[in-house]
């Protein structure tokens, strides 16, 4: 039947390549928290961040396939639909990995002891289902990225997924900083910490004005506001990869060394190591950022 006053349902959305990969998110992320909700289980911390990030995206897709079954995402002058889709395809993609990593290091054995093998199989079976999860928001960021020369979202390019990596990283790093860090201990750490804090409020910015539509709003070209904070950005985290390192574990202000009397999850030592491997990746994600931005000549889309 032809739809003619455009009332009849999208089945286009469903049915095309990203289509078919919601629907399959929805279906492993439902079957994910189903497993660990009914025999699997989780506890402490670790485990109710997987089921909130697993219930997350589930609660969000199935509110996306809805959307464009029934077109009412063009009733959401409050979102730019290409932009919110494409930002949240990348956050489910990032939260989801972690979720698989942390609930199969946390809660996954392959004897039967302590727990008994029908607990042990579910969560194996729950792990394997958040792993197929992560691979199809995987497809669909793959599915959805920009193309050169085609009309598309900013948080579909390059330049707007890394923004989503750099602000998750960001966030990382935010964490090792409140677990015993130390950072207050010298001025030259709390401008480390001033620099984690700059970038990641204005990458979400960013993001936020463009998952919104409201980068109209810039006086300047949004493009060139863009790429100045990407090269400043470069330069702020530049000292901060050189700083954080130094004031930690040069033998002058820190150790080299792990202390021996550091208990595993509360030692500041660890909590130093990770901000530095994070610092160097966020500074690497900048610099491919930045070189991305110089390239970008895409045919934008509200």
């Amino acid at each position: 039947m032809e739809n003619v006053d455009g009332h009849a349902l999208n089945v286009g959305a469903v049915a095309s390549p990203i289509g078919v990969a919601r629907l399959l998110q929805a279906v492993f992320g439902c079957s994910t928290f189903s497993l660990v909700a009914h025999r699997a289980g989780f506890s402490a911390a670790a485990g109710t961040f997987c089921v909130v990030v697993w219930c997350f995206c589930f609660a969000v897709t199935v509110f996306i396939i809805t959307c464009e079954l029934t077109r009412m995402h063009s009733c959401l002058h409050v979102l730019s639909w290409g932009n919110f889709t494409a930002a949240f395809a990348m956050l489910a993609t990032l939260l989801s990995i972690t979720a698989v990593v942390i609930y199969a290091l946390y809660f996954v054995q392959l004897s039967c002891y302590p727990i008994g093998c029908e607990v042990r199989d579910f969560r194996i079976a729950a792990s394997v289902f958040a792993s197929l999860l992560f691979i199809v928001y995987v497809v669909e960021v793959f599915l959805n990225r920009a193309r050169p020369g085609q009309a598309s979202s900013y948080m579909a390019t390059v330049s707007g997924l890394l923004k989503i990596v750099q602000a998750f990283v960001a966030c990382i790093i935010f964490g090792a900083l409140v677990s015993e860090s130390q950072y207050k201990r010298y001025v030259a750490t709390q401008w480390c910490v001033a620099v984690y804090s700059f970038c990641f409020v204005v990458t979400v910015a960013i993001i936020v004005l463009n998952v919104t539509g409201k980068r109209t709003a810039f006086h300047c070209p949004f493009e060139r506001f863009v790429v100045s904070y990407t090269v400043l950005a470069v330069l702020m985290y530049l000292s901060a990869a050189v700083i954080w390192p130094v004031f930690c574990f040069d033998n002058k202000y820190g150790s080299m060394r792990r202390p021996q009397q550091c208990s595993w999850g509360r030692c500041a030592w660890d909590s130093q190591l990770v901000i530095t491997i994070f610092t160097h990746l966020n500074l690497l994600l900048y610099i491919v950022d930045l070189v991305y931005s110089q390239r970008l000549h895409f045919v934008t889309q509200p």
